[in-house]
């Protein structure tokens, strides 16, 4: 009898395909996302991709040029010649880890043993980067000058360009915040989504095809219940982090506001493109469940994008969690015009639009003539 009962319980189990995919697809899948974004693969068949950093010599000597090659040589960093006020603004935008500057009088003061005018000047929200890069180009300082005076020690000043303070958000706390909120949402959305297929088993869905209601209209109508509730869940996990976190919501309202309208949009948009998808709504939960969390895990949800490997960074841009987590470091860390922010806007509305098309294509086929 146990056996008997131990058969059908399994049979019950594998004929579950969302169970299935959930028990064995997503940890595979998981597996191999932190394996590559941690650097756990390959090792021995190829070094990972040298840190770029932006080089400014303003010493322009000899000296000054043959330590920069130098530097150049080494296997974890990659120096990027580059004019002051350009690599300022691209290490601000967050675009490189650091800019490594040579100060006028660098020869002489190397040929005197003086105190060197070099300074690191940094992103703090890629401090993981930052240590990597401070302690290879100073590790590197020592022993090329050291060939030249083995007395002179070598300090590499730091300086973060954008600075913490009381009316800006700790990168840490913008990466929680951002990233958990984007995560949740698209959870939530693809909940809402459900209904629909709840609507087409329970017989409304076909009660409102029969009354003069265009299948365009009911399409609609879903997506923007979804975009109020994304708007509103997305307010409240805000003003949520504001009260218990002090995360300054109110330093660029208008930005933040239209970003919450953005990702709105394209999470919305997501949501119905899954639903319209499946048939049912135990396909829905397993399909959403592999594709949230990989849209998580490689747009920087889970895992800093700064903190994996650089093929996995260009991959990040194909998900709605990249761009939301890139405009809210924007807003609250490296505090950029509103100019400077339209553009991931932009996308976030292409990503959404083009979704929603997707979605008018597939819903007749897989909802509506099924209903």
């Amino acid at each position: 009898m146990i056996l008997t009962l131990l058969k059908k319980d399994l049979r019950l189990y594998f004929s579950d395909k969302k169970g299935i995919l959930i028990t064995f697809l997503l940890p595979i899948i998981m597996i191999t996302l932190f394996a590559f974004a941690f650097g756990g693969v390959a090792k021995k068949k190829s070094a990972p991709k040298p840190l770029g950093v932006l080089v400014v010599d303003k010493d322009s000597t000899t000296t000054s040029q043959e330590l920069i090659t130098k530097l150049d040589a080494m296997p974890t960093i990659r120096l990027i010649p580059s004019q002051e006020q350009e690599a300022l603004d691209l290490v601000k935008k967050g675009k490189n880890v650091g800019a490594l500057v040579f100060e006028k009088g660098f020869s002489e003061a190397v040929t005197k043993g003086k105190s060197l005018p070099v300074e690191l000047k940094y992103d703090a929200a890629r401090d993981l980067q930052m240590r990597i890069v401070l302690s290879v180009l100073t590790e590197g300082l020592k022993y090329h000058l050291g060939k030249v005076d083995p007395t002179n020690t070598v300090q590499l000043k730091t300086t973060s360009l954008i600075k913490e303070s009381t009316t800006k958000a700790h990168p840490g706390l913008v990466q929680a915040v951002g990233g958990t909120a984007i995560m949740m949402l698209l959870f939530s959305i693809a909940a809402i989504g459900g209904g629909m297929l709840d609507e087409k088993e329970a017989g409304t869905l076909n009660r409102l095809l029969i009354a003069p209601v265009k299948p365009l209209h009911i399409l609609l109508s879903k997506m923007g219940t979804a975009m109020v509730v994304s708007i509103l869940q997305l307010t409240t996990m805000f003003v949520f982090a504001w009260l218990a976190f002090g995360l300054p919501i109110f330093m660029d309202t208008l930005s933040l506001l239209l970003l919450i309208l953005c990702i709105s949009f394209a999470v919305s948009s997501f949501g119905v493109l899954l639903v319209s998808t499946v048939k049912t709504r135990q396909q829905l939960q397993g399909m959403s469940t592999i594709i949230i969390i990989l849209m998580s895990a490689i747009g920087g949800s889970m895992i800093p994008i700064t903190m994996m490997p650089s093929f996995m960074q260009k991959v990040a841009v194909i998900s709605v969690n990249y761009w939301g987590m890139e405009g809210f470091f924007d807003i609250f860390w490296r505090q950029l015009p509103l100019i400077n922010i339209l553009p991931k806007m932009g996308i976030l509305l292409a990503i959404g639009l083009g979704m929603t098309l997707g979605s008018t294509m597939l819903f007749k086929k897989n909802i509506i003539a099924i209903g």
